[in-house]
C-alpha cells in the first residue's frame, strides 16, 4: 500500500469522479484508476462503484481511516519544519456559519503576523455535519456549539454567546423595550430553528418548564438561512448576538430574552493523536483571541483564562470528554 493509492482514493471521494480526481491531483485519469484498482487489490474488496460513481461501503471506511494516515503524515512534515524554521504547512478548519463570519478575518489577521508561511482551509457549517467531518479525519479542529456527541473528541470552552430576538426597528412588536420574558416570545409568530438542531433544542428546554410552546411561521435549518430570511422580513427570529453584522444594526435590533441561556462554543478536536505544530499554533492563536472580552463583538463573553492563552500545545488542560 502506497501513499499515492490513499490520495488517489480521497481524491474520488472528495471530487466524485476519476476524471475530476486526477484534475485536483494534477495527473491523469489513467493513474488515479491504476492507484485505486491496486488498492482494491490489495485489500481484497471493491473500494469505488464505478457504475453508481461513488464509494462503496467498504470504500467509505477506507477513506475514513485515509483521512487520518495522510493528516499523520503531514504532520509529522510540519513537526520537522517546525523545529528548522517557523511554523508553515496547512490546517484545516471546520466553523460554524455565525462564528466564521466575524473570527475567521481576526485569525487570519492574528495568523499572518504570528506565522505567515501558515495557511488556512476553513468550511463553514452547521455543528452537526461539522462534527462528523472532523471525527473522520476531514479537518483538524472545528469551532462548534457545545455539547457535540462524538465519543472521539474532546471539547475546550472558547466564549459564551447571547441568543436574542431580532426584530426589524421600523415595525417593532416591542416599541423599543430592551428585554422581554418567554411569555412574550410566545406571543410571537417565528422563524424557527429545524427540529434537532442545536439552537432549537436549546430553545425548547428553556420554555418547557415554563409551559410555554413558541408558534413557528417555518423552520429552518441552519442560523446563516435563519438570519437571512429574517434581515429579508419574513419574520422575526431567536439568532446568537453576532448573527446581526454591524452595517444591520441600524435596520435591525436585539432583545434580550430573560432565562435564556447563553449558547456556549468551542474548540473540538480528535482526542486520538497528536497535533502537528501548525494545529497547535492556531489553538494558541484562538485561545489568544478570546482571552479577553474587550475586542469581541457584541454580546460575546470569554470563558478561555489569560493562563491558557499563553500556554502553548494541545487543548489537554481544559478539555472535556464527551460521551
Amino acid at each position: 500500500m502506497e501513499v499515492r493509492h490513499l490520495q488517489a482514493l480521497v481524491a474520488v471521494s472528495e471530487q466524485g469522479s476519476f476524471s475530476a480526481a486526477a484534475d485536483s491531483l494534477g495527473t491523469v485519469q489513467s493513474n488515479i484508476s491504476a492507484h485505486v484498482a491496486r488498492l482494491e487489490k490489495e485489500l481484497g474488496t471493491l473500494l469505488v462503484d464505478r457504475s453508481a460513481g461513488r464509494l462503496t461501503s467498504e470504500g467509505e471506511v477506507v477513506v475514513a481511516r485515509a483521512y487520518r494516515v495522510l493528516g499523520e503524515l503531514l504532520a509529522l512534515t510540519a513537526d520537522l519544519g517546525a523545529l528548522r524554521e517557523e511554523v508553515g504547512g496547512t490546517v484545516r478548519v471546520g466553523m460554524i456559519g455565525t462564528t466564521a463570519r466575524w473570527l475567521v478575518p481576526l485569525l487570519l489577521t492574528d495568523l499572518s503576523e504570528r506565522h505567515p508561511k501558515l495557511r488556512l482551509v476553513v468550511a463553514d457549517g452547521t455543528t452537526a455535519g461539522l462534527e462528523t467531518q472532523l471525527a473522520a479525519g476531514r479537518f483538524d479542529l472545528a469551532v462548534l456549539t457545545f455539547p457535540v456527541s462524538g465519543r472521539d473528541l474532546t471539547f475546550e470552552p472558547l466564549f459564551e454567546e447571547e441568543l436574542a430576538l431580532v426584530v426589524p426597528v421600523d415595525s417593532d412588536p416591542f416599541k423599543g423595550v430592551t428585554r422581554v420574558g418567554l411569555d412574550e416570545l410566545g406571543r410571537l409568530e417565528l422563524l424557527m430553528p429545524a427540529t434537532g438542531t442545536q439552537l432549537r433544542a436549546e430553545l425548547d428546554a428553556a420554555v418547557k418548564p415554563a409551559g410555554i410552546r413558541l408558534r413557528s411561521r417555518a423552520e429552518l435549518d441552519g442560523v446563516r438561512l435563519l438570519a437571512s430570511l429574517a434581515f429579508d422580513g419574513y419574520g422575526p427570529a431567536v439568532l446568537p448576538a453576532t448573527a446581526v453584522p454591524p452595517h444591520l444594526r441600524s435596520r435591525f435590533r436585539l432583545v434580550a430574552i430573560d432565562e435564556l441561556p447563553r449558547r456556549r462554543v468551542g474548540l473540538a478536536m480528535r482526542s486520538r493523536g497528536m497535533p502537528s505544530a501548525p494545529v497547535r499554533a492556531v489553538t494558541e492563536a484562538l485561545r489568544s483571541l478570546f482571552a479577553s472580552s474587550d475586542d469581541l463583538p457584541e454580546g460575546l463573553h470569554s470563558v478561555v483564562p489569560l493562563a491558557a492563552a499563553r500556554a502553548e500545545g494541545s487543548p489537554r488542560s481544559l478539555a472535556m470528554p464527551n460521551g
